[in-house]
């Protein structure tokens, strides 16, 4: 309460500055719609107090407005980029506010002589423009942003650099206050930043100006075409409602699936083709029997049956293919193979289990051990060159050996 009562107290220039602060921070950042709101609060409480004052006139020109007044010209400019960053559930509202705006700041500057003589040539011509017209106006613009941003930059710079002279100049020689008040206030350099900073408000306004146009078309085609299609609205709600459930199912769905018991494997051949034509299910693998006939392989297929006499052994090895046969079937391999693999996975498990045991039982050495340890490992060395002697173990391949 007390804030709001100082806040309506200050004078134009303090609310100017609060209020371009804001504008800064939520052109360069994010910021929540209560800032938003703030800033605009003390826009159009600025804009009240510029028209209450008459600080401008239709029948002035750039030259006649004072360089402490020249800022008060982007007050409709900030008022509408902080309105088009407002957020509402009716965007159409904004857009209006925030053209009207942007209409009201290129109008004053026109009446200023400021609007280059291009901008007004292509608004003059309206929808007569072609696509060379709006690539040659969008060209000439982006050059004047950055012909108005490189001038910014060098001003600054050119601050920076005297502010810097003027402190070093200070420190050797004494100045009173009045002389480096003086010295350090310029008014043709602030002059030149405001006009440049209002060179590119007008560019950005423009490029502003055309996209908040077309955004109001297509929300206005947008709004006609609901009007229109209200069962197609209603149909479309019912669609996304019962999409909503299905992705509602599937998730928890897989939500589930991390807890079910994960199904047996198909080991038999006879079974899965079963599964595939529509005999069994998946869920009767772990019931299910071979029942059918079990194939013979090897040369006891020759005879069709298990070798049971010396006759049948004898005509086995006669009447033997031009190829190996098989020993095993697909089936009785893949379970092999399913075997061997669990019992290396399980070796494997094992000794990994062992090697961290051990290290952790073993721990590492101190510096006494391991000095220790290298001593024992020399003394070792050692033993064994006085028990092999150089060239001890090839005396047998010497001639007098």
């Amino acid at each position: 309460m007390v804030e709001g009562k100082m806040e309506e107290e200050l004078p134009l220039p303090a609310l100017f500055e609060q209020a371009r602060q804001i504008h800064s921070t939520a052109s360069e950042s994010s910021v929540d719609q209560d800032t938003v709101k703030k800033g605009i609060e003390l826009l159009r409480r600025c804009d009240g107090m510029v028209s209450k004052l008459g600080l401008f006139s239709s029948n002035e020109t750039k030259d006649d407005v004072s360089t402490s007044n020249l800022k008060y010209l982007l007050v409709p400019f900030y008022l509408a980029e902080l309105t088009e960053k407002v957020s509402q559930e009716d965007r159409i509202p904004v857009i209006k506010a925030s053209q009207d705006h942007l209409k009201e700041f290129i109008s004053i500057c026109e009446a200023l002589e400021l609007v280059p003589e291009d901008e007004l040539e292509a608004t003059r011509q309206g929808a007569s423009d072609t696509f060379a017209t709006r690539r040659a106006k969008k060209i000439a613009r982006f050059k004047r942003q950055k012909a108005a941003e490189a001038k910014l930059q060098e001003i600054k710079e050119r601050k920076e650099r005297r502010g810097r002279s003027l402190r070093a100049a200070a420190l050797s020689t004494p100045v009173d206050v009045g002389d480096e008040d003086a010295l350090e206030d310029d008014g043709e350099e602030e002059r030149e930043a405001w006009l440049s900073t209002i060179s590119l408000a007008l560019c950005k306004a423009f490029d502003l100006l055309e996209m908040l146009k077309k955004e109001d078309e297509m929300l206005l085609a947008v709004k006609e075409r609901q009007s229109k299609d209200g069962e197609e609205e209603f149909a479309r709600e019912v669609l996304d409602e019962r999409t909503k459930k299905v992705e509602t199912w599937h998730r928890s769905a897989a939500a589930r699936v991390p807890l079910s018991k994960p199904v047996e494997p198909i080991t038999c051949a006879t079974f899965a083709q079963d599964v595939i034509e529509g005999r069994a299910s998946v869920s009767q693998a772990g019931d299910h029997k071979h029942h059918h006939q079990p194939l013979i392989f090897g040369p006891a297929s020759l005879v069709n049956r298990p070798i049971t006499s010396e006759r049948e052994r004898i005509a086995a090895q006669v009447f033997q293919p031009g190829y190996r046969l098989p020993t095993m079937s697909i089936e009785e391999a893949g379970l092999r193979e399913m075997e061997i693999m669990n019992k290396w996975q399980e070796r494997n498990a094992e000794l990994m289990k062992e090697a961290t045991s051990s290290w952790h039982r073993d721990g590492p050495r101190t510096a006494e051990e391991e000095e220790d340890f290298e001593e024992a490992k020399a003394r070792a060395w050692d033993d064994w060159k006085d028990d092999n002697p150089r060239g001890a173990g090839n005396k047998k391949l010497t001639p007098c050996g």
